[in-house]
């Protein structure tokens, strides 16, 4: 029985040379943004600048895109040249099946609340209590 690395593991090595790497510039302008696109929601739910729930909302889903965004071209290097483009498919086929995913399973809530009961609102102490 050989000890040889070779023999045991044969001659196709597992270094991955061709892997694309950051450089150090490029990982601290990922580290940045991604701390502003996390101290802007922390700012806007803590100190409540803006009145409206919703577009405060709106604004901390916008930020979060955005940081899935940085990580994806700053961290993990998905650029349409990356592998061909095929990882830039792949990614986009992905997010296309969650988003229909998503959609389908709101849908589908959405009318099982409207269509299950639709006696139990006139029920005599079925209401809701009164916001004081």
């Amino acid at each position: 029985m050989s000890t040889d690395n070779a023999a045991v593991h044969g001659p196709d090595g597992h270094d991955l040379h061709d892997a694309p790497h950051g450089t150090f510039q490029s990982y601290v302008t990922g580290f940045v943004l991604s701390a502003i696109l996390t101290a802007i929601p922390f700012y806007l739910v803590m100190a409540r600048p803006i009145e409206s729930p919703a577009y405060t909302a709106a604004i901390v889903l916008a930020c979060a895109l955005l940081q899935i965004l940085v990580h994806m071209i700053f961290f993990l290097h998905m650029t349409p040249k990356a592998e061909g483009g095929w990882l830039l498919l792949s990614t986009t086929f992905t997010i296309v099946l969650v988003i229909i995913t998503l959609a389908g399973s709101l849908w589908i809530v959405f009318h099982l609340n409207r269509n299950m009961m639709p006696g139990m609102q006139n029920m005599p102490g079925m209401e809701m209590p009164a916001e004081q």
